[in-house]
């Protein structure tokens, strides 16, 4: 038997070491002496991946355990290194020599194979790879979207009929969650708004004594836009980011496969009454938000310029015709619409997992943003080629 070196590692009072030795050609003996637990400076298998490689050929590995006092986590995954690397060059690797618990962990360890490029190393893509693929997945989301609103203009069509199948119950409930709780917040931002617009247009209006056009600043940007859009963008991150988040639990707990094993459909019971309480809710919450903003434009016509309340009230109602309600409400209805059709397609076509749910979530609450505007763009340039 030929020795042909040894390996020490030494962690605090207990020691590792590692023999090599050549009982006869083509095997190499593993004399493990002293304590192997995982602690830092715990032998690696360098050192054996140099054995295996130097003349002459090894074709089986063996091990001899006699003198191993302790062990634990750090010898098995020593020996499973050592397993990797015995299958790489085609070595026998017997295991007689290791203690019982040893065997019975490394078989464990790699009775199991690696998944198929889990330690594949991310490669850099050309440029053009990339663009490719992002225009695969804008065409994919394209059509993920045309699909969605085929299936939902199908249920709606039941729903005209008297034919969809959804719980009454629901939709109320998603009208209160949509139409009154969700005053508090427009209350605010729409206040807020009409503070902004008042003061903005007044620091340029006392330049030429005309403080009084105020109310109209406010009360035709409140009526034509802001009021809509403000409203729209708030319910995108309070409603339609909790319809994406109910709906990819629900996929998450497989909910939405029990109502297709029962013949119901998910886009009838789950999106529509949604879509519904959206829409119905949408254009009340404009008018309550001109209201809010038209106050606060008023407070500072009132407590600034020096405007009387009455004043301030007869100059907005000159200002703001029906036509400039009539284009809010027109896009109010429609981004609630766009709200609730982002909220439920991402929620739908959410994944299985926690990480799918925040990420569907978060698509959601982006992608009504932009639908709103840029059906707010489209929707002016219609206005103005018609003279609204």
């Amino acid at each position: 038997m030929t020795g042909l070196g040894a390996k020490e590692a030494t962690s605090g009072a207990s020691s590792a070491r590692l023999d090599y030795l050549r009982p006869e050609d083509g095997a190499l003996l593993l004399k493990f002496t002293g304590d192997w637990k995982l602690a830092p400076g715990l032998l690696s298998v360098e050192e054996l991946e140099r054995q295996l490689a130097a003349p002459p050929a090894t074709r089986t590995v063996g091990f001899d355990t006699e003198d191993l006092r302790a062990w634990d986590s750090g010898l098995i995954a020593f020996l499973v290194r050592l397993a990797t690397l015995c299958e790489a060059r085609s070595i026998r690797l017997e295991q007689d020599g290791l203690p019982e618990g040893a065997r019975r962990l490394l078989h464990l360890a790699t009775a199991i194979p690696e998944a198929k490029d889990a330690r594949q190393e991310e490669k850099r893509r050309h440029i053009a790879t990339t663009i490719g693929h992002e225009i695969l997945d804008a065409v994919e989301s394209w059509h993920d979207f045309l699909a969605f609103i085929g299936e939902v203009t199908i249920a709606s069509t039941k729903f005209l009929v008297g034919k969809a199948r959804f719980r009454q119950s629901d939709l109320w409930l998603f009208i209160q969650d949509a139409g009154v709780r969700a005053f508090p917040i427009v209350t605010l931002i729409s206040i807020l708004i009409g503070l902004i617009l008042a003061f903005v247009g007044a620091v340029q209006l006392q330049q030429f004594g005309a403080q009084i056009f105020v109310a109209n600043l406010v009360g035709v940007g409140m009526a034509r836009e802001m009021a809509a859009t403000m409203t729209a963008i708030v319910m995108a991150g309070r409603t339609g980011a909790a319809y994406a988040a109910q709906l990819g639990t629900m996929q998450v707990n497989e909910e939405i496969d029990a109502l297709s094993t029962l013949g119901i459909s998910s886009i009838e019971f789950l999106v529509l009454p949604r879509m519904l309480a959206l829409i119905l809710m949408m254009p009340l919450l404009y008018f309550y938000a001109n209201l809010m903003g038209i106050l606060g434009g008023s407070i500072v016509g009132t407590g600034m310029l020096g405007i009387s309340w009455i004043e301030y009230i007869n100059q907005t109602e000159k200002a703001i015709t029906l036509w400039d309600f009539a284009g809010g409400l027109i896009k109010a209805t429609v981004f609630g619409f766009l709200v609730a059709i982002a909220g439920c397609l991402k929620g739908i076509r959410c994944g299985r997992s926690a990480l799918a749910v925040g990420q569907a979530t978060t698509s959601a609450v982006v992608t009504a943003i932009v639908y709103i505007i840029v059906a707010d763009a489209l929707l002016t340039i219609i206005y103005s080629i018609l003279g609204i």
